[in-house]
């Protein structure tokens, strides 16, 4: 199962001091709206999103279509044939996709240990 290109998402309190931090480790940013709250930072194909006061925990992303540069791939399973295959295999949903529709939709899960787990399809 190819879940697509996987990021973190991090519910950060000072977008800027958090940004700060991470570039001290090597990350640049990749793309993003500080103003809108958010910036996605990349060092190699490690991707951390930074989101100030959108989400209130972390989130674990995965984004099917793309890669770690955020560019198409194909082929790539659709959104709706992972949540049929997770459902198959007994996977609770805290958010399930339309299967009735096409292109960007998302699903989101959570682990075990309650770490929430987001899949997120752009195209």
């Amino acid at each position: 199962m190819n879940l697509g290109a996987f990021s973190i998402s991090l519910a950060v309190k000072d977008l800027g001091a958090s940004k700060a931090f991470y570039e001290t480790l090597g990350f640049t940013p990749f793309h993003g709206e500080a103003e809108q709250g958010w910036l996605v930072l990349k060092n190699g194909n490690a991707v951390i999103g930074l989101f100030q006061g959108m989400f209130e925990r972390n989130i674990l992303t995965f984004n099917p279509g793309w890669d770690q540069d955020a560019q198409p791939v194909d082929p790539f399973t659709d959104v709706r044939e992972l949540q049929q295959t997770l459902r198959s295999a007994g996977v609770a949903f805290d958010q399930e996709a339309d299967e009735s529709t096409q292109g960007p939709a998302s699903i989101m899960l959570t682990d075990p240990d309650g770490n929430t787990i987001l899949v997120d399809q752009h195209r």
